[in-house]
C-alpha cells in the first residue's frame, strides 16, 4: 500500500496543505487558503509595528486546505499516514488552562493582545533590551548566548513580557502561552495534556532561550527578576523538547471529522517554516539555505565537532536539533527582504490609490481594471528598467533596516535610509538601489558565519523572491560572489514538513536519507559576473558607511533618550 503525507506551511498571508508522495516526494495535489481577517488589514497597527493574527483565519485555513487536497486526490484516508505543521516565528499566542486560544473566548475575540503576536511584531522593543541587559548584569547564566547573544523584540519571552504589562485582563486570563506551530500541531492531535504536550524543539531552542545546558528554559528566579508573571508562566510551560520527526499524537476525533481523515493519523510535533525549507531544499554541512519571501531566515546545519564549544555571535541561535536531528541548527535571517520591494511598491501606488480612484473621468470598472493592472506590472516594469540601468549610472546607496535589523547582531531601533539622490534619479533607481541593500543585508550574514568559522561552500535560494526574480537572484551572486542554485519546488518549507511526516510515520529512518529521497531538485543556477562583482564590492564599501553612520545616530539619539528620562 502506498503512503502518503501532508505538510502544511504556515506563512504570513496564507497557509498551504500539500499531500506528498512519500516514495519519491512528489506532489499529489496543494489548496492554499488566505487569511481573511488579515487580508483586510484588522487587529493591525503598521505605524507602530504592531502585527496581530487572530486564530480563527489559521483554523478556519486548516480545515480548508486539508479537507480540500483529501476531497481531491481521491486517496484513501487510511494511506495518509502523518502529517506535519512548520508556521511563522517567533509568533505566540496565549491559551486558557483547557486549551483554547484566548482570541476564541468570549470578551476576547476583538482584543488584539489576546491573539497570536506575529513574527514581524516589533512592540517588544523595550522589553528585549530588559532581557538582555539582565542576561549581561544579574551575575548568573547569560541565557542569551545560544541565541546569538542578543534577544530580540521579535521573540517568545520579550513578547508575553510586553503584553503582560500593557493588558492586565490578558496576563490575568491566559494560563499559558504556546508557539503557533505548537498550538495547531496541539488543535490537530489527541494529546491534549498541556503539561505533557510534545512541544518544539526548533521553536523552544531559537525564541525562548530553552537548551539543555541548563536543563531546559531560562531559571525562574532571572525570570522574576524582569516579571513575577513570567517565573509564573514557566511553571506551565514545559521542560523538554522535542524534534519534528517524532510523534506529537495522533488525529483527534473532531479535526478528522472536518478533515475526511482517519484517527489513525500520526501528527508530527511541530515547525519553524524556514527550518523545514532547509530540509526540503537538501540541507547539508556547509550550505547557506536562504528562504527568501516577505523576510529572509538563513539556515545552517554543523556537527557538533565542527561548532565544539564556540557560539556564534549575532544570529538567530544555534539548536541541537532544530533542523535535522543530531546536527547543530543555525539560524540568522533578514527582517525584511521582499518587504522592501513592497513598501516601495505600496509608495508607487499611492497616487493611484487616493488619486485615480477618486476621478469621475473613467467608469469604476475601468478604475479597477487599471488598478489591477498596475499591481500586477509595477515590480515586473521597474525590474526590467533596472536591468538597463548601466554600471557607470549613478545609483543611491540604501539599507535594507525597513523593519529593523535580525541579524547580524539583532536591533530592530534601526531603520532604513537612502542617500545619494540627485535630480537624475528615477523611480527605476531607487528600485535598484533597494534591491542592492536587501543582496547587501545578506553579504553581512554570510560574512558573520565565515568570520566565526562556519564555512559555506554552497547557496541555495529558495521561496517566491527566488524562484520569481532572476535580476535579485543574478544581483546576490553578484554581491555574495558565489554561485547560487534555486529550488524547483513552489512549496519547499511545506515539503520540508511532509519529510519530517514521513521520518514521524516510520516511512524512513532519519531525516536525513528522507530529505535525499523526497526533498526538492533545482531549476536554475546563478554564477557570480566577474566584471560585476568589483563594482558590487565598491557599492558595498558605500553601504557599510551608510549603516555605521545610522546605526551611530540611532545610539546616539536613544543615549540621550536615557538621559533625559534619568
Amino acid at each position: 500500500m502506498k503512503k502518503y503525507v501532508i505538510g502544511l506551511d504556515y506563512g504570513t498571508d496564507s497557509v498551504r496543505a500539500v499531500l506528498i508522495d512519500t516514495e519519491n516526494g512528489s506532489e499529489i495535489t496543494s489548496s492554499v487558503s488566505y487569511y481573511q481577517r488579515w487580508k483586510e488589514g484588522r487587529f493591525c497597527n503598521p505605524s507602530a509595528n504592531s502585527f496581530r493574527q487572530h486564530p480563527s483565519d489559521h483554523m478556519e485555513g486548516l480545515e480548508k486546505t486539508i479537507s480540500e487536497v483529501v476531497r481531491e486526490s481521491g486517496i484513501p484516508p487510511e494511506q495518509i499516514v502523518s502529517i506535519c505543521i512548520d508556521t511563522t516565528g517567533s509568533s505566540p499566542l496565549p491559551i486558557t488552562s483547557d486549551g483554547t486560544a484566548l482570541a476564541m473566548v468570549p470578551g476576547f475575540e476583538e482584543n488584539p493582545n489576546a491573539m497570536m503576536i506575529l513574527w514581524k511584531d516589533h512592540t517588544a522593543i523595550p522589553e528585549a533590551e530588559e532581557i538582555n541587559t539582565l542576561a549581561r548584569t544579574w551575575g548568573g547564566e547569560d541565557y542569551t548566548k545560544f541565541e546569538g547573544g542578543i534577544y530580540s523584540s521579535e521573540w517568545f519571552w520579550a513578547k508575553i513580557l510586553h503584553i503582560n504589562r500593557i493588558d492586565e485582563e490578558v496576563k490575568n486570563t491566559a494560563f499559558t502561552w504556546m508557539e503557533h506551530c505548537d498550538y495547531l500541531t496541539y488543535l490537530l492531535s489527541d494529546h491534549k495534556d498541556l503539561t505533557t504536550f510534545k512541544r518544539s524543539r526548533c521553536a523552544a531552542g531559537h525564541k525562548a532561550m530553552w537548551n539543555e545546558s541548563w536543563d531546559g528554559l531560562p531559571s525562574e528566579e532571572f525570570l522574576n527578576r524582569l516579571d513575577p508573571s513570567l517565573g509564573e508562566l514557566r511553571r506551565r510551560l514545559y521542560r523538554k523538547t522535542y524534534t519534528s520527526d517524532e510523534i506529537a499524537g495522533y488525529l483527534n476525533e473532531e479535526w478528522a471529522a472536518k478533515t475526511g481523515l482517519s484517527t489513525k493519523t500520526i501528527i508530527a510535533v511541530g515547525t519553524f517554516d524556514a527550518h523545514s525549507g532547509a530540509v526540503g531544499a537538501k540541507v547539508e554541512e556547509n550550505t547557506l539555505i536562504r528562504i527568501m519571501g516577505t523576510s529572509t531566515c538563513d539556515i545552517m546545519v554543523a556537527s557538533r565537532e565542527a561548532i565544539g564549544d564556540r557560539t556564534v555571535k549575532g544570529i538567530c541561535g544555534q539548536v541541537d536539533g532544530s533542523v535535522i536531528p543530531g546536527l547543530i541548527g543555525l539560524e540568522a535571517g533578514q527582517s525584511a527582504f521582499g518587504d522592501v520591494l513592497a513598501w516601495y511598491k505600496d509608495i508607487l501606488m499611492w497616487p493611484v490609490q487616493q488619486v485615480m480612484m477618486y476621478s469621475e473621468s473613467i467608469s469604476e470598472a475601468q478604475k479597477a481594471k487599471l488598478v489591477a493592472e498596475m499591481e500586477t506590472g509595477l515590480i515586473r516594469k521597474l525590474t526590467l528598467e533596472a536591468e538597463k540601468i548601466p554600471l557607470s549610472d549613478s545609483v543611491p546607496i540604501a539599507l535594507d533596516w525597513i523593519n529593523g535589523r535580525r541579524t547580524p547582531d539583532a536591533d530592530q531601533e534601526l531603520k532604513a535610509a537612502i542617500s545619494q539622490l540627485s535630480l537624475g534619479t528615477k523611480a527605476p533607481h531607487i528600485f535598484k538601489a533597494l534591491v542592492n541593500a536587501i543582496c547587501f543585508g545578506a553579504k553581512k550574514i554570510v560574512d558573520r558565519f565565515e568570520e566565526e568559522g562556519v564555512k559555506i561552500n554552497k547557496v541555495i535560494g529558495i521561496g517566491g523572491v527566488a524562484r520569481k526574480s532572476p535580476f535579485i537572484m543574478q544581483t546576490l551572486a553578484n554581491v555574495l560572489d558565489m554561485p547560487i542554485v534555486v529550488a524547483a519546488s513552489d512549496q519547499t518549507p511545506a515539503l520540508g514538513a511532509a519529510i519530517y511526516a514521513a521520518v514521524s510515520a516510520g516511512i524512513y529512518p532519519t531525516v536525513q536519507e528522507a530529505s535525499m529521497k523526497m526533498g526538492s531538485g533545482f531549476e536554475a543556477e546563478y554564477q557570480p559576473k566577474a566584471e560585476e562583482v568589483q563594482h558590487y564590492r565598491e557599492l558595498m564599501q558605500q553601504y557599510q558607511k551608510l549603516a555605521d553612520f545610522v546605526e551611530y545616530n540611532t545610539k546616539l539619539k536613544n543615549s540621550r533618550k536615557e538621559l533625559q528620562n534619568s
